[in-house]
């Protein structure tokens, strides 16, 4: 991620953008989150509401890149957080199989198994947290701010916090039991406590004033 400092940004000072960075190539899970949502979203098991919102926030983080935080000449590349941390390791990792590998099998299962609403119920989720680890290999490779990688997951972890809790009250009013009802419910029940953990426990009140402090005062 491009984070950056500026010794006026503290005082209030305009701050001078920096020279277009150097680009870097997106890491191919990045490819295949993107893949993964193109195909929820041709199959049509999207909201139209979801599909409007990747746009609107791809035009709000060149906004704010080019009018609140954009990239400074002092910018460096170092992460906030080292990702060989013992326990940011695991979580990311946890994550990963809560939040993409165990939704999209269920979706394949419920599709395969003529179950509609199941797999509707959990394809928004889905689809937004692959746009979102998109957008984050996106704005990292682009050379982008840290205050703008940053504001990637607070942005799609607010948005799916919706979607989940609408996936959660789907799969409890389905009258049809079996086991891809009670997967469905432990999925979504554990996707609502993790990502509003995500967000509340973490984004906000650990992450985004650390990202701060390193944007404006350069401290490491």
């Amino acid at each position: 991620m491009s984070d950056g400092v500026s010794p006026t940004a503290a005082t209030g000072d305009i701050v001078q953008p920096a020279t277009p960075p150097r680009r870097r190539s997106l890491n191919p899970r990045h490819l295949i989150c993107l893949a993964v949502a193109a195909v929820l979203a041709a199959y049509q098991m999207v909201p139209s509401t979801d599909l409007a919102f990747v746009p609107f926030s791809l035009a709000y983080i060149y906004f704010l890149s080019a009018f609140a935080f954009p990239p400074l000449r002092s910018a460096d590349n170092s992460r906030v957080f080292d990702l060989r941390n013992r326990l940011l390791g695991p979580y990311i990792s946890f994550a990963a199989i809560l939040g993409l590998l165990l939704p999209l099998l269920h979706i394949l299962d419920c599709a395969s198994g003529g179950d509609k609403g199941g797999a509707a119920a959990a394809a928004p989720h889905l689809f937004l947290l692959c746009i979102q680890v998109f957008f984050e290999g996106f704005t990292f490779s682009r050379g982008f701010s840290l205050p703008m990688f940053a504001f990637v997951p607070i942005l799609y972890n607010s948005k799916r916090l919706v979607t989940i809790f609408w996936w959660v009250a789907s799969e409890f009013e389905r009258a049809e039991g079996g086991r891809r009802m009670v997967a469905g419910r432990a999925l979504a029940v554990a996707n609502s406590i993790l990502w509003a953990y995500n967000l509340f426990g973490f984004l906000l009140p650990v992450y985004l004033p650390r990202v701060l402090k390193r944007y404006y005062s350069g401290s490491k």
